[in-house]
C-alpha cells in the first residue's frame, strides 16, 4: 500500500480531522441504514413478513440512499470540480 495515495489522485486534497471524523460518522450511518434495508428486504421484521416489500421500490430506495450518502460525503470532502 502506498502512503498518501490521495495525493496521487487528481482532485483529492488533505482533509482535516473534523472532516475525517464527519465522513466516518456518515459511513457508520450508511452501514446502519444498509443493515436496516437488508433486514426489511429479507422480511426479518414480523410486521411485514406476511407482505414482502416490493423489490422494485426497495432497489429504488437503495439507489437513492447510495446517491444521498455519496452526496453527503462530497459535501464534507469538497473535492475539486471535475468539469
Amino acid at each position: 500500500m502506498v502512503d498518501n495515495q490521495h495525493k496521487m489522485i487528481q482532485g483529492y486534497r488533505d482533509l482535516s480531522e473534523v472532516e475525517i471524523e464527519s465522513i466516518n460518522e456518515i459511513k457508520q450511518a450508511e452501514l446502519a441504514l444498509g443493515e436496516l434495508w437488508q433486514s426489511i428486504k429479507m422480511a426479518e421484521h414480523p410486521e411485514i413478513r406476511d407482505s414482502a416489500p416490493d423489490a422494485r421500490w426497495m432497489n429504488i430506495a437503495k439507489t437513492h440512499f447510495e446517491e444521498g450518502f455519496s452526496a453527503f460525503v462530497r459535501a464534507v470532502a469538497k473535492p475539486e470540480p471535475r468539469f
